[in-house]
């Protein structure tokens, strides 16, 4: 079950040519069409099934540079900026608030990690500072944990996944953007040494130009064409609560656990320790590209070998244009929920917070990320296939640097000036 969005109308044309083809409604892919549409270029999204419905609604909604590896932050600061305009941008609020994100450790071992982060960080000024459990308990009061410390960001915030991609969406469409929802594109067209267009199944759309933002499917999609993107899927478990008075208005993230105030009175909860990882084919593939991160987040791994192993099995990794594609097949992954780790989740807030012993859950879902091996995401062209760039593999952090990262892949597709460097996010360097 996915949370239900904003709904928006989408476009009934199916055209014959653009100068822009989004694959991928997603929030990130649907930035860069506002963005594109916003400078007077022709952009059409194809979504296989409805806008936002995989990760982009289903994640937790936080907007974070706090803990990012030193050469993502300037993504995260350009995000900060873009979130803060938003409301004007798109003409409606999209619950971003500037609210401020904060770390408990449970263990000096975890607190000298984020030492050593902001040690990491140091030279860009963030406005992140370590807290002792004295300021813990000042900062957001009620709690009765044994922390070592914490950190603290009061610059992160928060943003509502149901609502902010309808509104980018709505926005791009008034700009004139096309967005056809229940289009799968199957595969690309190429003459002249590029890419000439996209196969859908509904036909063929002519363009100049190809911007790939199809999350956890680029992969198969990239595999499909002959290019290796290594991505594997975890599965993030979380719970809405009803409208209830909280601790705090920061949002804060546990040992194994956090928390962080919605728009409509409730919580977003999750268990921060633990995520679904069901084995696949691909872990055979290019599991050992992933050995360096999993010694340090083995612990959070739920491993599974079933359904999930012989459904994905199932879908074909070559195919031609006038085939049934797997996009065609599975329109929105939608991972069951485990229960047993969102109680969890609810078991260690409540005796890290007790105000959450009476929260009443009136919603659980679960959604799949894409993660990279170095949980950074692949932005840039793709040498191989000129005319096509890519925008995927946000290992979890998708829609917090969203705008920011929507506007980057717009700039490398106009050929205008990036509004960070893309050097960090570039495909290639999966293969050095």
């Amino acid at each position: 079950m996915a949370p239900r969005i904003q709904p928006v109308d989408t476009s009934t044309d199916f055209p014959s040519s653009t100068t822009v083809v989004v694959i991928g409604g997603g929030i990130v892919g649907l930035s860069a069409a506002l963005t594109l549409a916003e400078q007077g270029i022709q952009v059409v999204v194809l979504e296989k099934g409805r806008i936002a419905g995989e990760q982009s609604s289903r994640n937790l909604g936080w907007v974070r540079k706090m803990g990012r590896a030193a050469l993502d932050v300037p993504m995260s600061l350009a995000a900060d900026r873009l979130w803060a305009a938003m409301p004007a941008r798109v003409g409606v609020d999209v619950g971003y608030r500037q609210a401020g994100i904060m770390y408990v450790a449970a263990t000096e071992a975890e607190m000298a990690m984020h030492e050593g982060w902001t040690k990491s960080v140091g030279h860009l000024e963030l406005d992140s500072r370590l807290l002792t459990k004295h300021q813990i308990d000042s900062t957001v009061p009620g709690g009765r944990g044994a922390w070592a410390g914490g950190i603290h960001t009061p610059s992160d915030g928060r943003a509502e996944p149901t609502l902010a991609s309808s509104a980018i969406a709505a926005a791009a469409m008034r700009r004139g953007a096309i967005i056809v929802e229940q289009c799968a594109v199957r595969t690309l067209t190429r003459s002249g040494g590029k890419v000439s267009g996209v196969i859908t199944e509904r036909g063929e759309i002519r363009c100049d130009q190809v911007l790939l933002t199809g999350g956890l499917w680029s992969r198969r999609f990239l595999g499909n064409l002959g290019v290796s993107l290594p991505t594997l899927p975890l599965i993030c478990y979380a719970i809405r609560t009803a409208p209830m008075t909280g601790p705090t208005e920061i949002a804060v993230g546990g040992p194994d656990f956090s928390f962080r105030k919605r728009l409509d009175g409730g919580f977003t909860i999750t268990h921060r320790a633990a995520l679904g990882a069901p084995l696949l084919l691909d872990h055979l593939l290019i599991g050992r590209r992933y050995l360096p991160a999993l010694k340090h987040q083995k612990q959070a791994l739920r491993l599974s070998l079933g359904k999930e192993f012989a459904r994905d099995l199932a879908l074909p990794r070559r195919w031609k244009g006038n085939d049934i594609s797997p996009f065609e097949r599975v329109r929105t992954m939608d991972p069951p929920v485990n229960e047993g780790i969102n109680a969890e989740a609810m078991r260690n807030l409540a005796a890290a917070w007790p105000i959450f012993e009476n929260a009443v859950v009136e919603e659980v879902w679960a959604g799949a990320m894409d993660i990279t091996p170095d949980s950074l995401p692949a932005i840039g062209p793709v040498s191989s296939l000129p005319g096509l760039t890519i925008a995927t593999g946000f290992s979890g952090h998708g829609f917090g640097t969203a705008p920011a990262a929507g506007h980057l892949a717009a700039d490398l597709v106009a050929g205008n000036t990036p509004i960070i460097d893309p050097s960090p996010y570039r495909i290639e360097r999966f293969s050095e």
